[in-house]
């Protein structure tokens, strides 16, 4: 329960930090492209949490297996 919680607040942080980035530069323009950089920076703030989750699990599994195994072997 409590990785998952970490989960969901890593995911929040990177989604209003990409908000806030992409309102800012949007902001420059325009009010309506603050709106939509702020959206899209969401966005992509929430899917590059979603991947960095997936990458770093994927690196825990291959550390976890043992030099020289592989799943060939264990046919």
């Amino acid at each position: 329960m409590k990785e998952r919680i970490k989960q969901i607040l890593l995911r929040a942080r990177y989604a209003a930090i990409g908000a806030a980035i992409g309102a800012a530069i949007g902001g420059l323009f325009s009010r309506n492209a603050a709106s939509t950089g702020g959206a899209i920076g969401g966005l992509v703030g929430a899917t590059v949490a979603e991947t960095r989750g997936t990458v770093e699990g994927a690196i825990e599994d291959v550390r976890g297996r043992t030099p020289g195994s592989s799943d060939i072997d264990r046919e």
